[in-house]
Protein backbone atom coordinates (compact mmCIF):
# COMPACT_ATOMS: atom_id res chain seq x y z
CA UNK A 1 0.00 0.00 0.00
CA UNK A 2 1.12 3.15 -0.86
CA UNK A 3 1.69 6.11 1.97
CA UNK A 4 -0.27 8.79 0.20
CA UNK A 5 -3.71 7.16 0.48
CA UNK A 6 -3.72 6.99 3.83
CA UNK A 7 -1.76 10.35 4.46
CA UNK A 8 -4.27 12.74 2.58
CA UNK A 9 -7.32 11.11 4.62
CA UNK A 10 -5.73 10.88 8.09
CA UNK A 11 -4.73 14.95 7.24
CA UNK A 12 -8.14 15.57 6.41
CA UNK A 13 -9.43 13.50 9.91
CA UNK A 14 -7.16 15.62 11.89
CA UNK A 15 -7.86 19.30 9.89
CA UNK A 16 -12.01 17.97 10.49
CA UNK A 17 -10.84 17.51 14.26
CA UNK A 18 -9.01 20.84 14.70
CA UNK A 19 -11.96 22.64 13.61
CA UNK A 20 -14.81 20.88 15.35
CA UNK A 21 -12.17 21.37 18.68
CA UNK A 22 -12.08 25.18 17.60
CA UNK A 23 -16.04 25.32 17.02
CA UNK A 24 -17.32 23.08 19.77
CA UNK A 25 -15.04 24.77 22.84
CA UNK A 26 -13.05 27.35 21.47
CA UNK A 27 -9.63 25.84 21.57
CA UNK A 28 -7.36 27.39 19.87
CA UNK A 29 -4.76 24.55 20.71
CA UNK A 30 -6.80 22.38 18.74
CA UNK A 31 -7.71 24.44 15.66
CA UNK A 32 -3.47 25.62 15.43
CA UNK A 33 -2.83 21.76 16.14
CA UNK A 34 -5.43 20.09 13.90
CA UNK A 35 -4.92 22.34 10.77
CA UNK A 36 -1.76 22.93 11.48
CA UNK A 37 -0.82 18.79 11.42
CA UNK A 38 -3.52 18.31 9.12
CA UNK A 39 -2.37 20.31 6.27
CA UNK A 40 1.15 19.45 6.74
CA UNK A 41 0.35 15.18 6.56
CA UNK A 42 -1.51 16.56 3.37
CA UNK A 43 0.51 18.78 1.83
CA UNK A 44 3.18 15.72 2.44
CA UNK A 45 0.71 13.51 1.02
CA UNK A 46 0.18 15.35 -2.55
CA UNK A 47 4.30 15.70 -2.60
CA UNK A 48 4.32 11.74 -2.53
CA UNK A 49 1.58 11.31 -5.34
CA UNK A 50 3.52 13.56 -7.63
CA UNK A 51 6.32 11.35 -6.81
CA UNK A 52 4.48 8.66 -7.33
CA UNK A 53 3.25 9.36 -10.77
CA UNK A 54 7.24 10.03 -11.94
CA UNK A 55 7.44 6.10 -10.37
CA UNK A 56 9.78 7.83 -7.52
CA UNK A 57 10.01 8.29 -3.76
CA UNK A 58 9.83 11.59 -1.93
CA UNK A 59 11.78 10.51 0.85
CA UNK A 60 11.24 14.30 1.80
CA UNK A 61 7.41 13.51 2.46
CA UNK A 62 8.17 10.45 4.16
CA UNK A 63 10.31 12.05 6.71
CA UNK A 64 7.63 14.87 7.07
CA UNK A 65 4.68 12.24 7.33
CA UNK A 66 6.41 10.33 10.02
CA UNK A 67 7.36 13.51 11.64
CA UNK A 68 3.81 14.63 11.94
CA UNK A 69 2.55 11.09 13.16
CA UNK A 70 5.19 10.64 16.01
CA UNK A 71 4.85 14.32 17.62
CA UNK A 72 1.28 13.87 17.12
CA UNK A 73 1.46 10.48 19.35
CA UNK A 74 3.66 12.15 22.00
CA UNK A 75 1.47 15.29 22.28
CA UNK A 76 -1.66 13.58 22.35
CA UNK A 77 -0.26 10.48 24.42
CA UNK A 78 0.57 13.08 27.17
CA UNK A 79 -2.83 14.55 27.02
CA UNK A 80 -4.13 11.41 27.30
CA UNK A 81 -2.15 10.39 30.29
CA UNK A 82 -3.33 13.88 31.92
CA UNK A 83 -6.56 13.66 31.51
CA UNK A 84 -7.56 9.42 31.40
CA UNK A 85 -10.01 11.13 28.59
CA UNK A 86 -10.30 8.27 25.17
CA UNK A 87 -12.07 10.29 23.68
CA UNK A 88 -10.22 12.44 21.75
CA UNK A 89 -6.56 12.36 22.80
CA UNK A 90 -6.41 8.30 23.59
CA UNK A 91 -8.22 7.74 19.83
CA UNK A 92 -6.00 10.12 18.18
CA UNK A 93 -2.63 9.10 19.90
CA UNK A 94 -3.81 5.44 18.98
CA UNK A 95 -4.29 6.33 15.14
CA UNK A 96 -0.75 8.22 15.18
CA UNK A 97 1.19 5.40 16.55
CA UNK A 98 -0.37 3.26 14.23
CA UNK A 99 0.27 5.31 11.25
CA UNK A 100 4.45 6.45 12.89
CA UNK A 101 4.80 2.59 12.89
CA UNK A 102 3.23 2.70 9.40
CA UNK A 103 5.97 5.11 7.76
CA UNK A 104 8.78 3.90 9.52
CA UNK A 105 7.72 0.57 7.73
CA UNK A 106 7.90 2.14 4.44
CA UNK A 107 11.12 3.78 5.10
CA UNK A 108 13.07 0.78 6.35
CA UNK A 109 11.73 -1.03 3.02
CA UNK A 110 12.83 2.14 1.05
CA UNK A 111 9.63 3.43 0.25
CA UNK A 112 6.96 2.49 -2.12
CA UNK A 113 7.55 0.04 -4.65
CA UNK A 114 6.95 -0.31 -7.99
CA UNK A 115 5.75 -2.84 -10.93
CA UNK A 116 8.32 -3.45 -13.38
CA UNK A 117 7.03 -2.29 -16.47
CA UNK A 118 5.33 -4.60 -18.89
CA UNK A 119 5.71 -4.01 -23.01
Amino acid sequence: MHDFCFTIPYGLILVCGGVIGYASKGSTASLAGGVGTGFALILAGYLSLQAFHKRKNSYFALILETACAATLTWVMGQRYMQTSKIMPAGIVAGISALMTGFYLYKIATGGNHFPPKTE
